[in-house]
């Protein structure tokens, strides 16, 4: 079910505190992350404080949350420093399973190792209004929920029992994208990381995910264009952090999004 809305914002801030408290639970025994761990974090964490301003809340005027405008010029700064190809050239060898078993929770990325498969970690963290339970992949895996999607401002219904589909896993930076742009040239290990990085992942409405597909940024961005801000901001955390290269037109789409 879904309910056209981009007012309905009430659910933002606690769906920040929720993703926030996941994203930092770690075992005091756990091995310590590495300093590529810890920037992706960094870049998750964006993902808590934008939402917390709400779909609507990133056009470019002085309500804008000063913390979302801070980490926009930084990922603007950082943007020259990304290798940058004239077009995207497809490679015409992507195969999904280049990038290991889908939702895998062998990743060695923030929620790898818990004993939940990635979509189940992410659908805790995004949705609203969560009711969990036992599954095969999952012993809290997520019934049903709410979603106030980000790409479109749409208020989404989950219920795994009927319609599941009603709500995806987007991957920002879309698995296609990245191996155009270097991925094909990583370790296995790498690219299930990569497929599996929660600061890559987000809940979105299905009509949306499928209409993006493999989209760069010049080819797509969503719908909602308030959302624009903080898509830039994780799409070009991720690239820097994995070191993929990006295509000029979509570089210049990204620029200008991150004037927020």
């Amino acid at each position: 079910m879904v309910v056209r809305d981009l007012r309905l914002r009430w659910p933002a801030l606690r769906r920040a505190r929720m993703r926030l408290r996941w994203m930092l639970w770690t075992p005091r025994d756990a091995p310590a992350w590495s300093t590529r761990q810890w920037v992706v974090l960094i870049a998750a964490v964006v993902t808590a404080v934008a939402v917390a301003v709400g779909v609507d809340g990133f056009s470019a005027d002085p309500d804008v949350d000063p913390r979302v405008r801070a980490m926009a010029s930084q990922a603007a700064a950082s943007l020259p420093s990304i290798p940058v190809v004239t077009s995207r050239v497809d490679r015409e060898d992507y195969d999904r399973s280049a990038f290991g078993s889908a939702w895998s929770d062998a990743a060695s990325v923030p929620g790898g190792g818990n004993g939940c498969d990635t979509r189940n970690d992410v659908l805790g963290r995004d949705l609203h209004d969560v009711r969990a339970g036992p599954v095969s992949s999952c012993p809290r895996a997520v019934l049903a929920g709410d979603l106030l999607s980000p790409y479109t401002g749409d208020f989404v219904i989950f219920r795994r029992d009927r319609n599941a589909s009603a709500v995806q896993i987007d991957h920002i930076v879309p698995l296609s994208y990245a191996w155009d742009m270097g991925a094909w040239s990583w370790p296995p290990a790498t690219r299930l990381d990569f497929a599996n990085d929660p600061a890559n992942l987000v809940a979105v409405d299905g009509h949306s995910n499928q209409d993006k597909s493999d989209s760069e940024p010049a080819r797509w961005m969503p719908p909602a264009t308030g959302f624009w801000c903080q898509y830039a901001i994780q799409f070009v955390a991720v690239t820097k952090t994995y070191g993929l290269a990006i295509d000029e037109p979509s570089r210049r789409v990204l620029s200008e999004a991150l004037r927020c």
